[in-house]
């Protein structure tokens, strides 16, 4: 009986329908939805020069200046994320330690991006046990005992910063042991006296509290490149200078590039032989150049390629009550704020001693200022 369909050629190159062969699908093809995307009829291999399984490869998306500035600011998100996660995490493991009393002590305070807090920010003389000034003749290794070197008030927040320091040898009434040097609050009773009497001196409420770190301060200096301040002439010689195990500083006038040890140098020097009109007073100033020269370099490119490194070691200068995210939004809004101007409480000398008084009419001018600028 003949077949339903009839014969089949036996040579199959004489069938009489042409045959498809699906070829590999791409994912980027597969998620198209292009199902039958490659398909073509079958050809025969040319001899010695093709192969069944080699197909031609579609060519790829051309290069780009969009796409290239794409990648580029991915990688600077990621850097920056990065150095962010980096910082806030430091931070969180620095902040335990800070007495509870000095938390206790602290009036409680608004978000820094869109509100101004009052920040005092406390230098100590303790001395690191190892490293640039551990062998500083008459160091103090404690904090229990320390004086606070640096008494600075910074109003920061909301668009606004605005600082004023008080000289450490200015005269105020310490609760509980009446009327000495404003440092020697940090030495009776830590950080949360020193919180006490700065708030009565001032008729202010402190919101947060910072104590500086000095032994970590030149690493942090040096972790970001070092920075740029213009002096006068210098000619500093502290605690018998850098041969007796102390520091020394020579600088003439102009801007200087200071690494880690030179600018905490600069930020302790009072007694300058080659200015004998240097003093207490001057040295504060230092210090509040030493600041603006800090948030300076941290927003340049240099300090930029350095910026997990630098967001790793800054919390650690820094002893304080803010956690990782409060103290992200202080420097967030430190520049927004702008760099602030250097102002310095007025005080008068009291003869014969090495006292310093402000009285009540400069001090409300001072935090007056500071306030409503």
């Amino acid at each position: 009986m003949p077949s339903l369909y009839g014969s089949v050629p036996e040579d199959l190159r004489d069938r009489p329908y042409t045959l498809y062969r699906a070829r590999p699908r791409g994912l980027r093809a597969l998620l198209r939805g292009e199902e039958d995307a490659g398909l073509g009829p079958e050809r025969e291999p040319r001899p010695g020069r093709d192969r069944p399984w080699r197909r031609r490869r579609a060519p790829g998306r051309p290069l780009t200046w969009r796409r290239v500035l794409k990648w580029v600011v991915l990688a600077l998100l990621a850097w920056i994320l990065l150095s962010v996660v980096l910082f806030v995490i430091s931070a969180q493991i620095e902040r335990g330690n800070l007495p509870s009393s000095a938390d206790a002590a602290l009036t409680s305070g608004g978000n820094m991006l869109f509100s101004a807090d009052n920040v005092l920010i406390l230098g100590t003389d303790q001395r690191p046990r190892a490293g640039p000034g551990s062998k500083e003749p008459g160091s103090n290794y404690n904090d229990a005992g320390s004086r606070s070197d640096t008494i600075m008030l910074w109003r920061i927040g909301g668009g606004v910063s605005r600082r004023l320091s008080i000289p450490r040898d200015t005269l105020a009434s310490i609760p509980g042991y009446g009327r000495t040097k404003i440092n020697a609050a940090y030495a009776y009773g830590g950080p949360a006296l020193a919180i006490k009497t700065v708030e009565a001196f001032t008729g202010l409420k402190i919101n947060h509290v910072i104590i500086v770190n000095l032994g970590a301060f030149p690493p942090f200096i040096d972790a970001i490149g070092g920075i740029d301040v213009r002096t006068g002439r210098v000619c500093s010689d502290i605690s018998g200078g850098a041969r007796n195990g102390g520091f020394s500083l020579y600088l003439s006038p102009g801007v200087h590039h200071l690494n880690g040890i030179q600018a905490l140098t600069y930020a302790r020097t009072r007694e300058n032989k080659c200015n004998p009109a240097d003093n207490d007073l001057t040295r504060v100033q230092h210090q509040q150049q030493i600041l603006n020269a800090i948030k300076s370099k941290l927003l340049s490119p240099s300090t930029f390629l350095r910026l997990p490194l630098a967001s790793w070691d800054a919390p650690k200068v820094l002893r304080t009550d803010m956690g990782g995210p409060t103290l992200l939004s202080l420097f967030i809004a430190s520049e927004l704020g702008g760099s602030a101007p250097v102002h310095v409480l007025r005080v008068s000398p009291i003869p014969g001693s090495s006292d310093l008084y402000a009285s009540p009419q400069d001090v409300r001018s001072a935090v007056g200022q500071l306030v409503g600028g």
